[in-house]
């Protein structure tokens, strides 16, 4: 029995001595670690407050956004464009008396259309009343009213448009200076930056919403392909911030209230915002505006090629047939990115210097991964400027400098789609001459100055039939025709018709203005 005891107690010895040890020894380590900053003291420094990784949209907003926001607002505008009603002819069909007793034709008749009022925004971009915004907001508008912020309204005109962009730039006149903004480098722009959208979309002052650069240079179309005449330049930026229908021509701006891009459209399977907005960069809307503040049209530079892009990853479909060919192109090259020359337009700025198969890779320097690339850079130059390329050919790269040519092969100035060129005017043949000369459609010349109709041989009385083989049935169609032909290489308008006489002629107005 005393055995066992003396057993127990020293079992409690040993124990009670070994914990004194170790509370010893974690106390002297502890001592040392905390004063030679070892690395517990550097995960855990004492008085230091820790928080969970995850934290609120309020205190992790990397910049602060309401200054770009307070800056912004007041040069946003509010555009109301409104398109007259009009009088119409239309075709109708024969009722039964006609069809057994008369001629049995369709008969034509005039009705009158209602008015058409369009709604988007702009944004003031000089303070003597300059405003961009997009074509589509303004396209066919007879009259256009301006709102600012401050809800003062004025009457804004059509300084000029480009569809190929789908910009237009429009002046209003104002007592006092304006608020415009200030544009900024959207070249510098970083996927990942803060941006801004400002619209006035509905006349209720800008709104505002908040989002990232999500991506550059974003074509649309997919950029698989090009030719060398004039095409939609689809060079955007692309922005999670919400774009909603009305925002059209509002202003897209950096963190420091800068203008960046001018907002174009949504991308939307139901017409609302879903993720995906647009903008033209202000790399393109400042040669834009430029051109058609000097000139009243865009002076387009163009490479004339026909190529696709070697990124397969812009083509939809990974099995198609252009995928294929495109790797087996990259594989014979050597290359993976870079534009590939299919065709080289004859006459075009490239001509005699590229060649089929040839790969651009740069432009100026610039890397081009893509087509939008080309585009971006090339809607930045004029006719008559001269680049520098970058090209693989056969394995090896080389340097080029290509004088730019417009879409008519030369350097000259294109000057705005003007109807008084043509030095005459017009109107719809009357019920009466129609009858007696047996004609559906027509318009007739009703005066001849000096100019383009003139100088053609046309005279008064004169009525049109065709222009360009498309059937005249107002003054409305003429000016279609002459605008479309005035940027043609040929420039030029083949008319057909017939004098009150019964004499039928066909003539060959010039529309070229050298």
């Amino acid at each position: 029995m005393r055995k066992t005891v003396r057993n127990i107690f020293g079992v409690v010895a040993i124990v009670a001595i070994s914990a004194g040890v170790a509370g010893v020894t974690s106390y002297k380590l502890l001592q040392k670690e905390q004063s030679t900053g070892s690395s517990f003291g550097e995960l855990f420094p004492q008085n230091t407050s820790y928080h969970a990784a995850s934290f609120s949209g309020v205190q992790g907003q990397p910049v602060d956004l309401t200054v770009a926001a307070e800056t912004a607002i007041h040069s946003v505008v509010h555009i109301r464009s409104t398109q007259l009603s009009r009088t119409q002819t239309v075709q109708q069909m024969p009722d039964i008396f006609d069809f057994f007793f008369g001629d049995g034709s369709s008969r034509q008749r005039q009705i009158q259309t209602q008015p058409r009022v369009g709604f988007g925004s702009g944004v003031i971009i000089s303070k003597d009343g300059y405003i961009v915004t997009n074509n589509h907001v303004v396209e066919g508008a007879d009259e256009i009213a301006v709102k600012l912020n401050d809800d003062r309204e004025l009457k804004g005109r059509i300084i000029g448009t480009d569809p190929s962009t789908d910009l237009a730039l429009i002046k209003v006149e104002g007592d006092d200076e304006l608020p415009a903004i200030q544009v900024g480098n959207s070249d510098a722009l970083k996927v990942g930056e803060w941006v801004l959208a400002v619209g006035n979309p509905f006349n209720l002052s800008s709104t505002v919403t908040a989002g990232i650069v999500s991506a550059k240079a974003r074509s649309l179309g997919g950029g698989q392909a090009a030719n060398g005449q004039a095409a939609d330049i689809q060079s955007f930026i692309q922005t999670d911030a919400a774009i909603n229908q009305g925002n059209s021509g509002g202003a897209l701006v950096n963190a420091r209230g800068e203008l960046v891009g001018i907002n174009a459209m949504l991308y939307s399977p139901t017409g609302a915002y879903s993720g995906y907005g647009f903008a033209i960069p202000t790399s393109i809307m400042t040669k834009v505006v430029a051109d058609l503040k000097q000139f009243g049209a865009v002076q387009r530079a163009l490479l004339g090629v026909s190529c696709t892009d070697l990124n397969i990853s812009l083509v939809a479909d990974e099995n198609s047939e252009a995928v294929k060919e495109i790797k087996e192109k990259c594989k014979e090259l050597g290359i993976k990115e870079g534009i590939w020359v299919r065709q080289v337009v004859e006459g075009g700025s490239a001509a005699g210097i590229l060649k089929e198969n040839d790969v651009i890779t740069a432009i100026e320097g610039r890397q081009i991964h893509k087509f939008s690339d080309m585009q971006e850079v090339l809607a930045q130059k004029r006719p008559g400027e001269k680049i520098k390329l970058s090209v693989i050919r056969d394995k090896q790269k080389k340097e080029f400098t290509v004088e730019l040519k417009n879409a008519q092969g030369n350097t000259k100035v294109v000057k705005s789609a003007d109807m008084d060129l043509l030095g005459a005017t017009f109107k719809p043949v009357s019920a009466e001459l129609k009858k007696q000369l047996n004609l559906g459609y027509g318009i007739e010349v009703t005066g001849v100055s000096q100019g383009r109709i003139a100088d053609a041989g046309i005279r008064r009385g004169f009525i049109i039939l065709k222009a360009n083989n498309t059937l005249m049935k107002s003054a409305d169609d003429l000016e279609k025709v002459f605008k479309a032909a005035s940027q043609t290489p040929e420039q030029a308008i083949f008319i057909s018709g017939i004098y009150p006489s019964g004499k039928r002629a066909n003539y060959l107005v010039d529309l070229n203005q050298e």
